[in-house]
């Protein structure tokens, strides 16, 4: 079967695949110039400086780097929520105080993530955001986002709708990953901007 007939999953897998596959390349030192780029103009994001709470993630493997930023945006007085990852792909949430409130936590067969240790604050803490900070693979002109498949971060953003609040979405990506179009669902949200090391670009 052609990838046109399997519909936009199929299409996804594939593009997941591509992505990764890319990023996989890249050397210690291209992933942290990336992730200190990346900090410097997501710092520098007006939703951000306003932010009180900012739910983020911890990067993994070759991820672009989010650890320069959690800490910049801890040192500000920024609450930031990280999440831990439920049996069921949902996801809890936890405070990040320092590098030091960080665990590797490994999911069956699956990777090793770095989870905020202490108090668990539930799913719903999400929806105190003002800022979600979302993984991804990459992001087209309409600001949809191409996410890793595990369905995690739709559960977030469904529960965000829910909630009636609308905090910004911003994607965290590589220059590369930023393409003119990726198959879309009807369940899919556009984020309203993306950071890559070489800058930010905006979706209206």
């Amino acid at each position: 079967m052609s990838h046109t007939e399997g519909g936009p999953e199929s299409d996804k897998r594939m593009l997941r695949r591509e992505f990764l596959t890319v990023r996989n390349r890249l050397t210690t030192d291209e992933l942290r110039g990336a992730a200190d780029s990346l900090a410097e103009h997501a710092l520098a994001l007006p939703e951000l400086t306003r932010a009180r709470t900012v739910a983020a993630y911890v990067s993994v493997g070759s991820e672009p780097g989010t650890l320069a930023l959690l800490d910049a945006l801890h040192a500000r007085g920024v609450r930031v929520l990280l999440p831990a990852l439920l049996p069921d792909d949902d996801l809890d949430w936890g405070a990040y105080a320092g590098e030091g409130s960080l665990a590797r936590v490994q999911h069956g067969k699956r990777m090793a993530l770095f989870e905020p240790v202490g108090e668990r604050l539930g799913p719903d803490a999400v929806t105190e955001a003002d800022v979600v900070l979302l993984p991804g693979l990459a992001v087209d002109a309409r600001g949809m986002r191409l996410g890793r498949g595990g369905g995690s971060y739709d559960r977030v953003l469904a529960r965000l709708a829910r909630a009636g609040t609308d905090p910004s979405l911003v994607v965290l990506l590589y220059d590369a990953e930023v393409v003119d179009t990726i198959p879309a669902e009807p369940h899919d949200r556009p984020v309203r901007a993306v950071v890559t090391p070489s800058g930010v670009r905006r979706f209206s």
